[in-house]
C-alpha cells in the first residue's frame, strides 16, 4: 500500500531539499478540496449609493449583509476579506447610512446595507433608510443572497424576527450569522443558537442557513465564505448547461 513519503535529496556542501511523495490520487483529491475553498484575492470598495437605482450595473452575484445597529456587521466584512480596513468600524452605532458595494476577486460583490433599529435617529431618517433597505431588497434582482446578522449573546429580539418573517412573507433568500462568539463560551453560544432556532422554527417550516462567528477569532469564515462560493458555483454550473 502506498504511503506518503519524505524523501532528502541533496549534500551537505549544496544543502538538502525534503520533498513530500504521495500517490497520484491523493494530488488529485487534494486539488479537489482547495478548489471548494473561497480564497480572497482582492477586495475593493467601489461604489455608495442613496439609492437602488444608483447600484452598480453589472451581471454578477450580490451578496448582501444587514442587521441591527452595532451588531458588528463592519467588523465581520473586514474579516470575512481579509482586509482589516475594508468596511469603516466606528464605536457609535448606526453609522452606515448608504448601501455600499465592494467587488470580490473582481467576481462577486459584497454589499453593506444599513443598519435598522437605530433608536436615536429621526422618524424621517429612520423611514428614508427603511425605505432604501426594503428598495433593495426587493428590487435588486441581482442579490443573490441576504445575510441576517444576529448577535449570539443576546435573545431572539422582536424586530429581528419580524424582519425575518417580512423576507420570508417576501420570498428573499437569506441566512442568519451568528456574531461575536468569542463573547460567550462554547456552552453558551450553542444553548443560545439552539434557542434562537427552536424559536424561529415555531414560525418556519424549515429553517434558513445559519453560521455562528466571530470577528476577532475568524470563527466561522471558511464556512461563510464556502458557502457563498458554491453558491456561485451552482449559478455558474447552471449557466453552463
Amino acid at each position: 500500500q502506498e504511503r506518503t513519503l519524505l524523501h532528502v535529496q541533496g549534500n551537505a556542501q549544496h544543502g538538502y531539499e525534503l520533498q513530500l511523495l504521495m500517490p497520484e490520487e491523493w494530488k488529485g483529491q487534494i486539488k479537489k478540496r482547495q478548489e471548494q475553498f473561497m480564497v480572497i484575492k482582492s477586495a475593493e470598495f467601489l461604489i455608495s449609493s442613496a439609492k437602488v437605482e444608483q447600484c452598480p450595473d453589472h451581471q454578477s452575484t450580490e451578496y448582501a449583509f444587514i442587521g441591527r445597529s452595532n451588531v458588528g456587521k463592519s467588523s465581520l466584512i473586514n474579516m470575512l476579506t481579509g482586509y482589516g480596513k475594508l468596511a469603516k468600524t466606528s464605536s457609535m452605532p448606526g453609522k452606515t447610512m448608504l448601501i455600499n458595494h465592494f467587488i470580490i476577486n473582481k467576481e462577486w460583490y459584497l454589499v453593506d446595507l444599513p443598519g435598522y433599529g437605530f433608536a436615536k435617529r429621526s422618524k424621517k431618517a429612520q423611514d428614508e433608510l427603511e425605505q432604501m433597505i426594503s428598495s433593495y431588497i426587493l428590487e435588486r434582482e441581482l442579490m443573490t443572497n441576504l445575510f441576517v446578522l444576529i448577535d449570539v449573546r443576546h435573545k431572539p429580539q422582536r424586530i429581528d424576527m419580524e424582519f425575518m418573517e417580512w423576507l420570508g412573507e417576501n420570498g428573499v433568500p437569506f441566512s442568519i450569522i451568528f456574531t461575536k462568539a468569542d463573547k460567550l463560551g462554547r456552552v453558551r453560544v450553542n444553548e443560545n443558537v439552539s434557542a434562537y432556532l427552536k424559536e424561529l422554527s415555531e414560525q418556519w417550516e424549515e429553517l434558513p442557513p445559519h453560521f455562528i462567528t466571530s470577528a476577532e477569532t475568524r470563527q466561522g469564515r471558511e464556512e461563510v465564505l464556502d458557502y457563498i462560493e458554491q453558491i456561485n458555483r451552482d449559478i455558474r454550473n447552471a449557466s453552463a448547461e
